[in-house]
């Protein structure tokens, strides 16, 4: 049993413009994604290769039409040139209003951790060029990025999760399993937020930022009737072998140890489903209502019914769960790998903390690491939950510039937990992971990047000097095309018209 797979994340940033508050938050995202790119000296503006995307495909089995289709749901069309395939395998672009960070597949959930943080250095660098490019012009104002899911004004953007699954799991399966796990989730890896409902209105803190925008148990839509669990069946992979789960229930996480918590416990259960090892589910009488229940108690005391009669807190879900993954790894034939250990001992600790002593979480967990924080300030200046500070406080919290972000202070004080190196972070804005197709995608992007007149996660089209047609490269297998499997090609060949040879007759 191991937290070991092809996984990886995308995250849609908050965007606002200083001193224009009307701004159009479509093209001030592409000042960023474009001042990326003309930073970074691209000798070609790759365009994004949707041939393989297959958005209206649903795991239940059917597809629906494009003309019944939300717009949001229609992510295989071209609908913005500012859109940006990087030397570290990762996809920056502008997904409706925001600019969106989709990482390269790693293999493991603190890889996760290296390139989704990776992610924020990029941003903030993006940000940063965009203001500078435009000061002066009409439209000038910085670019401020927020690593956060609500504008509190009704709207919430995402930041999705992706996992390989083996296809021939039963999609039942994985809903029936894999509902209480992320309906209970949030009490480890919630954002926190000032303000209930979806505007924010109620005043009040919560556990997570999404838990309000949850309307469905299952469905297809991600920015409309958002699902706990989303039916998109596109895997970027082999069809036959596997399907893609694609996660929207998630927060966008500033701790290292929520974002870790969050990919490996996913990939735990997971395994334990795909190995049919998994206990028989808890069954949610009301699996939505849950969800908004469980994130309004921050004292984590809120019962939920389950079907059976019986009522359990989102803590008693989380150690039953625990209890089950820790008894299968120990089960196991093999011994677990050192990601798997630190796995299981952090849920362990973490649910031991948040039972006893919820503050002890203080930099892992960032609902509790951003309510401790709110609570001094109430404390202090005796504020109530409807003062527009805390709201500001809240914001503050995902500002990802390094010297303004409230977290950001926190970890240059050494107040939070860090699993990754900053100088493993700074080496991954502009590398690839080396034990997936990523590394294959990455390394074309930075020696043949003029050569590149397309890419996926599927595919790299190479526009090569001498030939009549463009030259498409399948990579639909997520484990080769690493550096062990072509990094030898890269070694060797210095122009792309000798790679593409060699990489056609090997």
């Amino acid at each position: 049993m191991t937290v070991h797979r092809i996984q990886g994340s995308e995250i849609e940033y908050g965007i606002v413009v200083t001193g224009q508050p009307d701004a159009n938050p479509v093209l001030a995202s592409s000042r960023v994604v474009n001042a990326y790119a003309s930073a970074q000296h691209l000798a070609r503006r790759a365009r994004w290769d949707f041939e393989e995307e297959t958005p209206l495909c649903d795991a239940r089995g059917f597809s629906i039409g494009r003309q019944t289709a939300e717009p949001g749901m229609l992510t295989n069309e071209e609908t913005s040139m500012a859109n940006v395939i990087l030397t570290n395998g990762a996809r920056l672009y502008v997904d409706h209003a925001h600019p969106e960070y989709s990482s390269p597949e790693v293999t493991s959930p603190l890889d996760v951790v290296r390139w989704e943080k990776a992610g924020e250095l990029l941003m903030a660098r993006a940000a940063n060029h965009a203001s500078h490019l435009d000061a002066g012009t009409p439209t000038a104002g910085d670019i401020v990025l927020y690593k956060n899911n609500v504008d509190n004004k009704g709207a919430s953007y995402g930041a999705h999760e992706n996992y390989l699954v083996q296809r021939d799991i039963p999609f039942r399966d994985l809903v029936a399993q894999l509902t209480p796990f992320f309906v209970s989730r949030q009490i480890v890896c919630g954002a926190g937020r000032v303000g209930r409902l979806a505007d924010g209105s109620e005043a009040a803190f919560q556990i997570s930022q999404r838990a309000d925008y949850i309307e469905t148990e299952v469905a297809l839509e991600t920015t409309v009737r958002r699902p706990i669990i989303n039916t998109r069946d596109e895997p970027h992979a082999d069809a036959t072998l596997f399907r893609r789960l694609h996660v929207i229930i998630g927060d966008a996480n500033m701790c290292e140890t929520s974002i870790f918590m969050k990919h490996a416990t996913t990939s735990l259960m997971l395994h334990a489903i795909e190995t049919l090892s998994a206990p028989a589910p808890l069954v949610l009488r009301d699996p939505v209502r849950a969800v908004h229940a469980i994130s309004h108690d921050p004292t984590l005391r809120q019962l939920v019914e389950l079907d059976d009669g019986r009522h359990m807190t989102a803590l008693d879900i989380q150690w039953q769960l625990f209890e089950s993954m820790k008894a299968m790894v120990a089960a196991a034939d093999t011994e677990a790998d050192s990601q798997t250990e630190i796995a299981l001992d952090r849920w362990e600790h973490l649910l031991t903390c948040l039972g006893s002593d919820p503050e002890s979480c203080f930099g892992q967990i960032d609902w509790v690491t951003k309510l401790h924080l709110l609570n001094r300030y109430r404390d202090r200046d005796s504020l109530a939950w409807h003062d527009p500070t805390l709201q500001m406080i809240d914001l503050q919290y995902h500002d990802i510039r390094s010297e303004r972000g409230v977290f950001n202070k926190l970890t240059q004080t050494g107040r939070v937990e860090s699993l990754v190196t900053r100088e493993a972070i700074e080496d991954a804005v502009t590398h690839p992971p080396t034990d997936t197709r990523a590394y294959f995608r990455g390394m074309c992007m930075n020696k043949f990047g003029h050569g590149v007149a397309a890419a996926s996660w599927d595919s790299i089209i190479f526009d090569v000097p001498g030939r009549d047609s463009l030259l498409r490269i399948p990579t639909s297998d997520p484990h080769r095309g690493t550096r062990e499997h072509v990094g030898r090609l890269f070694d060797d060949n210095d122009t792309i018209e000798s790679f593409v040879a060699a990489l056609t007759t090997a």
